[in-house]
């Protein structure tokens, strides 16, 4: 009797464990089984070449970015400078461009559903429209001039990424012979705005001024002078030339290294790292799935390197889209729009495959230092960037020239958003070894918003 009792335990402990992977495998299924059926193994799917061999991509308004023809072959936008402009957000043939949507959606484009998979009669695949626009994203493609780097705008409000380009791109109907050792093509198959990474340089200043806000109760009273250089920590912290004496508002408005490398000692590296973190630049960031690449920030070192730190410099590194989000969050009084790129996706008989809406960031920043932040950086513009540059807009802004290394150019960024109701944008630019932020990548910004501003999504 007690032998059949274990014997009994037994089976009901297999029965529970087969009960147990039953549930966790339907889980997977519902969750993953998109993925699963969208593999390139799955060769009825794809070509001998690895192509997917199903469903059209759309840009915003409607027009055809990637399909596939009556012979199976998959076909582009006609305009060659329409289809490197959208190289990134469409993806390549090989499917090398990982954050490409031939790759990332396919899942979207074959056609699956739970009850059939992805093999229906009669169905050729989906139809998935993305956020983008495609005349937006060749605008800011010629304005980078054949320079490496990204440029995106979003809608902090609703999410939707409208703008997102990345260079070197190729034109995906005649892809080149590309040697992996050519500096012309080097990152070409990254998606700087969502996977690369590089120093900030002092867009990053904002995040110091945040802390300061909220630590450094006698911040808007304080005066510093700026001799062109401090010595801080046994380095010393050099401007590009002596600002004088300055208030925060000018510090940020000039970008006085000496006041924010003083600054970021004084908070300390804690409260630093807190702030960056909070900022969203160091944490997990998903588009529609794909996951964006994470900033590092070293606040750990000595005042020195603190210093170098609260500047942008040294060994930060963000990626340009949570910088985007961020500067949506400013814009929105704490918390913005989680970015996305799908604005929706339908079978080939009309019935939608998903549900796309916009969904709030966490608070990424306090209202009131949001407001206070968002008036300086208008302050940039009026005394620093220029308002004629950005006519009829309440653009807010920040510019930065990170050093990346002896003998080499800095890298240009701009990034900001604009107040209008009618135009909630926020935007970032990165012109690699560009030179100067707000002469280079404000140039590519003015050219940008300009377009988008005029169109009106």
């Amino acid at each position: 009797m007690h032998k059949i009792e274990k014997r009994g335990t037994f089976c009901l402990l297999l029965a529970a464990l087969l009960g147990l992977g039953l549930a966790l495998f339907c889980f997977r299924f519902v969750k993953d089984g998109g993925d699963w059926a969208s593999h390139p193994y799955n060769l009825h799917l794809y070509d001998n070449a690895g192509q997917l061999g199903r469903g059209t991509v759309y840009d915003r308004d409607g027009d055809v970015l990637s399909t596939v023809d009556a012979d199976g072959t998959r076909s582009y936008h006609p305009d060659p400078d329409v289809r490197r402009a959208t190289l990134h957000a469409v993806g390549d043939p090989a499917g090398s461009i990982g954050a490409g949507a031939l790759t990332a959606f396919a899942d979207k484009l074959t056609g699956y559903n739970l009850l059939t998979g992805a093999y229906t009669p009669l169905e050729s695949g989906s139809s998935l429209y993305l956020t983008i626009d495609a005349y937006l994203n060749n605008v800011a493609y010629q304005a980078l001039g054949g320079k490496h780097g990204a440029v995106g705008v979003y809608n902090y409000r609703t999410g939707e990424i409208l703008c997102m380009v990345s260079a070197p791109a190729f034109d995906p109907a005649d892809p080149p012979a590309i040697d992996p050792d050519d500096p012309a093509w080097d990152g070409v198959y990254v998606n700087r705005l969502l996977s690369g990474s590089a120093i900030p340089g002092s867009i990053f200043k904002v995040v110091t001024l945040d802390a300061a806000i909220e630590h450094l109760p006698d911040l808007f009273s304080r005066t510093w002078t700026c001799t062109g250089a401090v010595e801080i920590g046994g380095t010393t912290v050099t401007c590009p030339y002596a600002h004088g004496e300055l208030d925060i508002e000018a510090a940020l408005a000039c970008s006085c290294n000496g006041v924010f490398g003083q600054l970021a000692v004084e908070l300390g590296g804690d409260v630093m790292q807190q702030y960056a973190d909070a900022a969203g630049l160091t944490g997990s960031l998903e588009v529609d799935g794909i996951p964006a690449a994470k900033g590092h920030f070293n606040f750990a070192g000595d005042d020195a390197q603190l210093a170098w730190a609260g500047v942008g410099q040294g060994e930060d590194t963000l990626c340009p889209i949570t910088m985007l989000r961020y500067m949506g969050a400013i814009a929105a009084g704490g918390r913005a729009a989680e970015p996305r790129l799908i604005q929706s996706s339908a079978t080939s008989f009309g019935l939608p495959t998903g549900v796309y809406a916009a969904s709030k960031s966490d608070r990424l920043i306090e209202p009131d230092t949001a407001a206070k932040i968002a008036d300086m950086m208008h302050n940039n513009v009026l005394e620093t960037y220029g308002q004629e540059r950005f006519p009829g807009m309440d653009i807010c802004a920040k510019s930065g020239t990170a050093e990346v290394g002896a003998g080499r150019t800095p890298n240009a960024w701009f990034t900001g958003f604009l107040r209008d109701p009618g135009t909630p944008y926020a935007f970032i630019v990165l012109v690699e070894n560009g030179g100067g932020g707000s002469s280079v990548a404000g140039a590519v910004a003015s050219r940008v918003l300009t377009a988008a501003v005029e169109k009106g999504y």
